[in-house]
């Protein structure tokens, strides 16, 4: 996606923090989660936030609220996930987290940020909720994506007792066991062999 769906003006806030409400597009949602097992179950989610200044680094608190529908790990139904989820998360200059990882020593125990281990970005443990941002905005995407991903379970249930997949009932008599397992494509020359046809 080349353009950002939420984003905030850092010439905007002060310590005060401002207030923020952005509606998060059922259409956006199927974008984002293209390569994931889930998408967007329903009507456009809403993320509600309170962004403020802390020197250059921005404090991002609010409340992330979606619907999303994933396939039963079972019978593969769909399964609706109501998503309503605390965002609590700094956001720091790239430039200032740069100079920060460039003063680690060889031996610093640094780990892969969870939200971005694809990147393979090292930061330290006190990080861990720091994420970066370039310029005058701060992005919220790739936050609001990781968001929805970690809040849909690693095994979805349509419900406790699902049986799963059913298997198909064996046909009642020899004659329609015969027309199951025949090509439909031989149809015609069954029709032949059936002298009642």
């Amino acid at each position: 996606m080349d353009t950002h769906e939420f984003t905030v003006s850092t010439g905007d806030l002060d310590s005060g923090g401002r207030n923020y409400v952005f509606s998060v597009r059922a259409a956006w949602m199927r974008g984002a989660l293209e390569e994931h097992e889930a998408t967007a179950g329903g009507p456009d989610g809403k993320l509600e936030i309170r962004a403020s200044k802390s020197g250059t680094d921005v404090v991002v608190h609010g409340t992330l609220s979606a619907v999303l529908v994933v396939p039963c790990a079972r019978c593969l139904q769909p399964v609706t996930v109501d998503v309503r989820d605390p965002v609590s998360v700094l956001f720091a200059p790239r430039s200032s987290r740069a100079a920060g990882e460039a003063g680690q020593g060889p031996h610093s125990k640094a780990r892969s940020s969870p939200r971005h281990a694809d990147k393979e970005q090292e930061i330290s443990s006190e990080e861990a909720d720091t994420l970066p941002y370039d310029g005058e905005t701060v992005v919220l995407d790739d936050l609001v994506r990781d968001e929805l991903i970690l809040e849909t379970p690693s095994f979805p249930l349509c419900s406790e007792d699902c049986p799963g997949i059913s298997p198909s009932l064996p046909p009642k008599d020899e004659e329609s066991a015969r027309r199951l397992h025949v090509d439909p494509r031989l149809s015609p020359l069954m029709r032949l062999l059936d002298p009642k046809e």
